[in-house]
């Protein structure tokens, strides 16, 4: 993937840059041109944000059943591999879209619609909306989740271990692990200490922090007060997902609709959590804002 390939808009002193692959948000920058999104690091993971769909998460066994039928699907699904037309293109505006294909309905036998549409707005805030359709003859059971990587630390935002994820509510339910093949296997305690998450690597070492239990819908990730941050708000996702690999530049905060499988997970997709059952002819859609907030 190429960096002449990237769709930019520009709105209140913020850049954003989209690879068509995936409709995958590359690039957030400010005017003076800092950077809030990943390095990319290769020594550590080359993604920016993919989009998740039409799971999230990992599938035991790698497949999944509907009814009699079984079907082979890749972790967090094919959308963030496959490549969307650009349908909308304005100076602060930028939509994509991806349909079925032979290629998709071999792994995932639906019709429908998936749109991502990018926003900059003038007072410095990125509107990112998926816009699921179906438009079949049969309900469409899916799960979507966001997945940015966010710079760590933020440009400007002082020491890295002096950054945190502070969330609308306190959120002191146990939080959910993931075994070495990336399936939900058990409970721990919440690592927050009432809203806040202080951010270290070391909370990375087994893989993912996720949220089942979800109170919040808003969440701030920030360094030292005093320095640039970011306040992320997610009304339409129940689930969250925290993770990086440790030691890499970056930090993924990730709103979800829907999880990984339980390692002793035997039902049907449909009963997967978080799978959305979309009827003929319906839309459904979900929102994820980030708002640069600078020093």
């Amino acid at each position: 993937m190429a960096d002449a390939d990237l769709v930019s808009i520009a709105s209140g002193g913020l850049t954003a840059r989209i690879h068509p692959l995936g409709a995958e948000l590359w690039s957030l920058t400010d005017a003076q041109g800092r950077e809030y999104m990943t390095d990319a690091d290769p020594a550590f993971w080359t993604g920016h944000a993919p989009i998740l769909f039409p799971i999230v998460g990992e599938l035991r066994g790698g497949t999944y059943r509907l009814g009699d039928r079984e079907f082979a699907m890749a972790r967090h699904g094919f959308a963030r591999r496959s490549p969307f037309a650009l349908v909308e293109r304005r100076a602060d505006v930028a939509r994509f879209r991806l349909t079925d294909s032979d290629e998709t309905r071999a792994h995932y036998p639906f019709a429908f619609v998936l749109e991502m549409g990018f926003r900059l707005t003038l007072d410095g805030r990125l509107e990112m909306e998926a816009r699921i359709a179906n438009p079949g003859n049969e309900s469409l059971p899916f799960s979507f989740g966001f997945h940015p990587a966010f710079a760590w630390p933020l440009p400007d935002g002082g020491e890295k271990l002096a950054h945190a994820v502070t969330f609308e509510h306190a959120e002191p339910a146990d939080i959910r692990c993931l075994d070495d093949q990336g399936l939900v296997a058990g409970h721990a305690e919440s690592p927050l200490d009432g809203k806040s998450l202080r951010l270290s690597p070391d909370l990375f070492v087994g893989d993912a922090l996720i949220w089942d239990r979800l109170a919040s819908r808003r969440l701030a990730y920030h360094g030292p007060t005093g320095t640039p941050r970011l306040e992320i708000a997610f009304p339409d996702t129940p689930f969250m997902g925290v993770w990086q690999k440790p030691g890499a530049g970056y930090i993924c905060i990730e709103p979800w609709h829907g999880l990984a499988d339980a390692a002793d997970f035997a039902g049907d997709f449909r009963d997967r959590p978080g799978v959305i059952t979309l009827p003929p002819g319906a839309v459904h859609c979900l929102r994820m804002d980030v708002t640069v907030v600078p020093a």
